[in-house]
């Protein structure tokens, strides 16, 4: 008989067994380890990945705050109680407003006999009261500087807020806009609505003052660091006012405010960017919010921003019970 001059039939075996466990790794195993896209599970493969939070939302406060320039975190947590006449004095952004009331009602009902009064001079005046010692905290639509850091000023971060663009209600335009035509728009590139698909009228820009922390947010977000236009289209108000910016629109001037003071107000209307509205979680133009005090803070600081961090008074901002 011939004698086979092959392999013997155990070495087809197993190459088979290396050809089918390469193959099921390359097909199987590989992309559920390799490609972030394959799954939605964090670095140890193990715990899904939590859901982005709701714009317009306060997030999840961290229960620490930073100390500026180094040392020991400063811990806040929910107080059981908290002494009948306790005051809370806060000045700073007129973007918090809204934020800063529902606070100071519901921190005043949950604590009898508190008082926190509250003012809307802008972020600037908030932060100089705070380091001055006349207020205790700052309502800021920005972070704070090194320099103001260096004063022994800390900042919580307390809410996710969104720039809405805005135009009068009786604007002949009613499209969007890019955010490359929104740089043109507030440098003094672009003064006539026809060059943004609107009709030929002039377009008159309604600014907030330098000492706006929306303003310097604006800046920052909207028109990546350069400076706002000097053109004869372009007007800046004297006081950060939001009620005064809206009624200074007309029928073809635009601006812009943080969206919960505009969101349902019935004299202006907000402007889609990039093809998206506000309100939306792709939205390109947001922003922290924060409270900031002087380090270290007292007690009245304490007892309020455990509350105000607190899921409770996370759902106090939105005006809920």
């Amino acid at each position: 008989m011939a004698k086979s001059s092959g392999p013997p039939p155990i070495i087809f075996i197993l190459l088979f067994l290396i050809l089918a466990g390469a193959g099921y790794w390359f097909f199987v195993k590989k992309p559920a380890e390799t490609n972030p896209s394959a799954n939605t599970t964090n670095t140890t493969g193990t715990t899904p990945l939590p859901p982005p939070p709701p714009i317009g939302a306060p997030p999840v406060a961290p229960v620490t705050a930073p100390v500026a320039g180094g040392g020991t975190p400063v811990a806040f947590a929910l107080p059981a109680t908290v002494p009948a006449g306790t005051t809370v004095k806060i000045d700073g952004s007129t973007s918090m407003v809204t934020i800063n009331l529902n606070l100071k009602n519901a921190f005043q009902a949950k604590f009898a006999g508190t008082n926190v009064t509250t003012s809307a001079g802008g972020s600037n005046k908030g932060i100089a009261d705070v380091a001055a010692g006349t207020v205790d905290l700052a309502a800021l639509s920005r972070p704070l500087t090194a320099q103001e850091q260096g004063q022994g000023l800390v900042a919580v971060p307390v809410a996710i807020d969104q720039i809405a663009v805005v135009v009068g209600k009786n604007n002949p335009f009613t499209g969007g806009l890019t955010s490359a035509q929104i740089q043109g728009i507030f440098t003094g590139k672009i003064d006539n609505w026809s060059a943004v698909g609107g009709a030929a009228n002039p377009l008159q820009v309604v600014n907030r003052p330098p000492v706006s922390g929306t303003h310097q947010s604006f800046k920052e977000l909207v028109l990546k660091g350069s400076e706002f236009g000097t053109t004869p289209n372009i007007k800046t108000l004297p006081q950060d006012t939001t009620t005064l910016l809206l009624r200074e629109l007309g029928n073809n001037g635009i601006g812009y405010a943080t969206f919960a003071q505009v969101a349902n107000q019935q004299t202006v209307r907000v402007v889609a960017i990039d093809g998206v509205a506000p309100g939306t979680a792709n939205y390109p133009f947001q922003r922290q919010l924060f409270y900031a005090y002087k380090n270290p803070p007292n007690p009245a600081v304490q007892a309020f921003l455990g509350y105000a961090t607190s899921p409770e008074g996370r759902q106090a901002m939105l005006g809920g019970n």
